[in-house]
């Protein structure tokens, strides 16, 4: 039987930190699927088209499980059930973010039992990035070149005007 792992998020840009998780993640399932989440909501910067493309470049020379990057709208749970996932996969950066995961964790055990949650750490020197915060700092002129790859941090400063 096929061990399927799901990585979802918006992935506003994808930083070294989720390319990190990937990349750990892959070690410990036969499939990863990451789930690129619509959240119109959140009003990304990028459509959803461009985070499915960049996801898709950043993680092709991963080759030790299949990665199939899907987006998706909707309750996890059931996105979850529909890609066949027995494990989705989270990270952790802060307490901050175990907080809101361990709720989030709580409610999906009461949606279906049968989904495990696993929790990667952070690594240490990914611990302080955040979408939101890498963001920012481009807007603002800043370097971003320590938290994403150079493909990631060109397509951002296009996108933001500072190419």
């Amino acid at each position: 039987m096929q061990r399927i792992g799901l990585y979802p998020g918006t992935f506003d840009p994808i930083t070294n930190g989720h390319t990190d998780i990937i990349g750990r993640a892959v070690k410990l399932v036969d499939k990863l699927v990451i789930g690129v989440a619509i959240n119109a909501g959140k009003g990304p910067l990028f459509s959803l088209e461009e985070r499915v493309a960049i996801l898709k470049a950043e993680t092709e020379h991963l080759d030790r499980a299949e990665i199939v990057v899907q987006p998706f709208e909707g309750l996890l749970m059931h996105f979850a059930r529909e890609v066949g996932a027995s494990v989705i996969v989270r990270g952790l950066r802060a307490v901050a973010d175990f907080e809101y995961e361990f709720q989030m964790t709580a409610m999906n055990q009461q949606l279906d039992r049968e989904i495990e949650t696993v929790f990667l750490m952070a690594d240490p020197r990914h611990q302080a990035i955040a979408s939101r915060l890498v963001k920012e700092i481009a807007v603002l002129g800043g370097d971003i070149s320590k938290f994403v790859s150079p493909r990631v941090k060109d397509r951002l400063l296009e996108k933001v005007g500072r190419a």
